[in-house]
């Protein structure tokens, strides 16, 4: 029983870490923005609204 109890908080704390740990930051990885083929596409000054 002990053992059991034991080895789920090495379990727990495992995975505690493993989390702490992980290089992926997907906030990283988002869009910021049109990029250089949109603005090649696009001259600049142009919208796309009609008033």
């Amino acid at each position: 029983m002990l053992l059991r109890r034991l080895d789920a908080i090495m379990a727990r704390w495992h995975h505690l870490i493993e989390r702490a740990c992980d290089p992926y930051r997907p906030e990283r990885h988002y869009m910021r923005g049109p990029g250089p083929k949109w603005h090649a596409r696009h001259p600049p000054g142009a919208t796309g609204a009609v008033l």
